[in-house]
């Protein structure tokens, strides 16, 4: 769990905290070490290190996914808010033709 806090509560002298779950989980094969110098030997030091990495990839991995959703969610938002605006701009374009013919028949 990561906890964040805010720069003030709502009293305003307190700090207010919020607990977020994380959003990518560990598998279960993956145990951390207790720390780097209880590892003696250079085997050890290399599994320990392979871990890591794997650990490391497994995270990026995750990351990449999240940020391509999160890519693509925002490109359908975008595709959207163009088609509301391509509707509004249609409607715009009419009743100016429409005020513009008004306008020249009353000059006439």
């Amino acid at each position: 769990m990561a906890v964040t806090g805010d720069e003030t509560a709502a009293t305003g002298d307190m700090p207010a905290y919020q607990i977020r779950t994380p959003t990518t989980t560990l598998p279960q094969g993956v145990v951390m070490a207790a720390s780097p110098g209880t590892l003696h030997s250079p085997q050890q030091m290399a599994e320990e290190a392979t871990r890591k990495r794997e650990l490391r990839l497994l995270k990026n991995r995750e990351a990449a996914k999240e940020c391509r959703r999160r890519k693509k969610e925002y490109i359908k938002c975008l595709e959207s808010r163009v088609a509301v605006l391509e509707v509004q701009n249609k409607k715009l374009i009419q009743e100016l033709e429409t005020l513009k013919d008004i306008c020249s028949s009353k000059t006439d």
